[in-house]
């Protein structure tokens, strides 16, 4: 999470507020459509259930009615027979049976009626509605009571053995149960939803962190290699500045003097140079379109130059340098020559300015599986814990007053790291204060 919003961060606390708000509409428009379309769905499933269950109850029974009928209007005895529990308007209703052909009429909610030619109720079984649909209005129909019971009715014409219309057949069933259902769904829904909807705003609130957290992270490095690129320029320059005042505000001056304000600002410039030459490598490492094709680099051939190179400092010093490659001879790393020189030369460079007279600095070459691992051993005045996870950090320096005494720009170890890294590898350190650092460089071999 990111902490409390300092002025010149409310931008990105905005732009959070701004992806929450996009991720949890958009995934509230969906839950909510998806939630609609659920119930929906449910509600024409089972009422597609209910008029199929209809329809197959009122053929079966009027395929079974209309050979045994005969006067219309009136039943006959094997009517009757057929259907035992039928109230009739004359003789009333008989005890149920046992079983007849149809059991679903003895479940809750169902009801038949038999109507005749004009619509007068014949015979009931179950438990209707007041309403009656007229005899013309065939098929399936929604009936409503007074006190707000829904019923589903199926009605179909009737004819006797000879084809002459005897009545009509109608059958429903109670819709009450799908209502309490539809009603416990519907609610179900209203309470759970707005719990979802709660929680997609907390968990597009962690993603939205989590995806402008790097933004975040850039935002203050960029900040910070501001403040210590300023710092680092204000000082050379500052110097620059108050010797070219002291000269302009002098006598003239003798050749002495001169030369000595002529040396302050050279070596300033000198400084500021160095110091935008390695600003300008590391932007442009971070752009790898901006680079060339890589090439095979040989590095028992890379490692031997160092030595080459640092071989009259560490005798000027009296440091022991050495090369160690007994079984990479023929190791190659795919990459660009002149960074992975400038990467061991500001390690190299690092560990023999650290290191005190006497003392060794082992560069030691050795195949790993896919990778090549250059071991940078010295036996230096070491780095404390705390440090050694910034060291690699721009402008960092163990030893500021050191580092300035001798130069440094405090971008050597970060240009070391961006180098191996932009070759798909990184840079790993050890150190034990007192007894020398080991600096890892691991690059992947070429295939």
């Amino acid at each position: 999470m990111l902490s409390k919003p300092a002025p010149y961060a409310r931008p990105f606390w905005l732009t959070r507020w701004r992806l929450t708000a996009l991720y949890a509409s958009t995934m509230g428009a969906i839950l909510t459509a998806t939630a609609i379309g659920f119930y929906l769905a449910m509600a024409q499933d089972h009422r597609r259930e209910i008029d199929h269950r209809l329809e197959t109850v009122a053929s079966t029974l009027h395929d079974s009615l209309e050979p045994s009928l005969n006067q219309p209007g009136q039943l006959t005895p094997l009517v009757l027979q057929i259907l035992p529990d039928l109230c009739t308007t004359s003789a009333g209703c008989s005890a149920p049976p046992d079983r007849h052909v149809l059991g679903l009429l003895h479940q809750q909610g169902y009801y038949l009626r038999l109507l005749d030619l004009s619509g007068q109720r014949v015979a009931i079984a179950g438990d209707p509605p007041d309403q009656v649909i007229h005899p013309t209005g065939a098929g399936l129909h929604t009936l409503h009571k007074a006190d707000g019971a829904t019923y589903r009715q199926m009605s179909l014409p009737l004819k006797n053995a000879e084809g002459i219309p005897w009545g009509y057949l109608q059958v429903g069933s109670s819709l009450e149960m799908l209502d309490q259902h539809l009603s416990w769904v519907r609610w179900a829904l209203l309470l759970g939803l707005p719990l979802a909807l709660g929680l997609v705003w907390a968990v597009s609130w962690w993603v939205a962190g989590l995806a402008i957290r790097p933004a975040y992270r850039a935002y203050r490095q960029i900040q910070q290699f501001t403040a210590d690129a300023a710092h680092e320029l204000r000082t050379p320059l500052a110097a620059i500045r108050l010797s070219t005042e002291s000269a302009s505000r002098d006598k003239p001056m003798a050749t002495t003097e001169a030369q000595g304000v002529l040396q302050v600002v050279n070596r300033q410039t000198q400084r500021l140079t160095t110091l935008v030459n390695d600003l300008l490598i590391l932007s442009r490492l971070e752009q790898a379109d901006d680079r060339s094709a890589p090439t095979q680099v040989c590095m028992p051939d890379l490692v031997k130059d160092i030595e080459e190179e640092f071989s009259a400092l560490a005798l000027t010093k009296g440091i022991h340098l050495t090369t160690v490659a007994p079984d990479a001879k023929t190791l190659t790393v795919r990459g660009h020559e002149s960074e992975l020189y400038r990467l061991l030369l500001n390690i190299v460079g690092n560990a023999l300015e650290y290191t005190p007279k006497g003392g060794h600095v082992t560069i030691r070459l050795t195949p790993r599986d896919r990778y090549a691992l250059i071991n940078v051993e010295d036996t230096g005045i070491g780095i404390a814990p705390p440090e050694q996870a910034k060291i690699f950090d721009r402008f960092y320096r163990v030893n500021p007053d050191r580092s300035r005494h001798t130069g440094g720009s405090g971008l050597g170890l970060a240009i070391a790291r961006a180098i191996a890294q932009a070759h798909g590898g990184d840079i790993q350190v050890k150190s034990v204060v007192g007894k020398g650092s080991c600096f890892t460089i691991q690059l992947p071999r070429a295939t």
